[in-house]
């Protein structure tokens, strides 16, 4: 276990974009405020961005510095949370993609969860890699070269990943020993296959999601208005063929 205030002195970057996991971005930057450590949020525009509870959005947290503004020479680890939304958002950001290349090349810790890890295949950093992530993106770690585990938690070099939510109590203890630099936190799990893709979806997940409020007023508003206005938008779009038809006739008759 990691000595209290064990991160004092280190600086950490939390890479994050609106749709971001609201718990998998609070409770792990709560812990690392708690050992000491300065942690900065890093994000694609300035401001503040957007948290969600599965589909249901939450509160916002301010942005401390945009990747323009950042350089990973500045921080001693990364943390990218999960969610559905941020990491396929900045898995798109070339300026994210660099930003962990960064990190990865000098072999600075990087700890991340449930969907996160999609951030490092678009990278292209998971090829050799044992790690885990939300089980629905196993296949994709796979096909990206990785060999993936159902694990709580896996450490590989200066790597931790870790399922999702569920598993936020082992996932918060192992990336404080990895960003410490504790005796044992750069370990490498020895597999040499991928364990299988689930059966079936988690039930809690699932249910959940059914469960979930009607969509109020104001949202049905909103998409009715974007709805209407793509329509109007391709209403007022010219015919390309019809714009060129006079155009071929005066040149045939020339």
């Amino acid at each position: 276990m990691p000595e209290l205030n064990a991160l004092a002195g280190r600086r950490i970057a939390v890479l994050a974009v609106d749709g971001f996991e609201k718990v998998e971005l609070a409770v792990p930057v709560a812990a690392l405020k708690m050992e000491g450590a300065d942690v900065d949020i890093i994000s694609l525009h300035p401001g503040r961005i957007r948290g969600v509870n599965l589909h249901e959005p939450a509160s916002k947290v301010h942005v401390d510095k945009t990747l323009d503004q950042a350089s990973p020479a500045e921080y001693n680890g990364l943390l990218i949370p999960g969610g559905f939304i941020n990491p396929d958002l900045l898995r798109q950001s070339a300026e994210a993609r660099d930003f962990v290349r960064v990190f990865d090349r000098q072999r600075k810790p990087i700890a991340t969860l449930c969907h996160g890890p999609w951030l490092l295949a678009s990278a292209g950093l998971t090829s050799r890699r044992t790690m885990t992530s939300w089980p629905g993106i196993r296949d994709d770690m796979v096909n990206a070269g990785a060999t993936w585990l159902d694990r709580e938690v896996v450490r590989d070099g200066n790597w931790v990943t870790s399922r999702g939510p569920q598993d936020m109590v082992p996932f918060v203890s192992a990336m404080t020993e990895l960003f410490s630099g504790a005796a044992g936190a750069q370990s490498v799990e020895q597999a040499t296959r991928s364990d299988p893709q689930r059966e079936e979806p988690p039930a809690l997940v699932v249910n959940s999601v059914r469960w979930l409020p009607r969509p109020s007023f104001r949202t049905i508003l909103g998409v009715a208005l974007i709805g209407m206005g793509l329509a109007a938008t391709g209403r007022r779009r010219p015919d390309y063929r019809m714009s060129q038809a006079p155009e071929r006739h005066r040149l045939g008759h020339a």
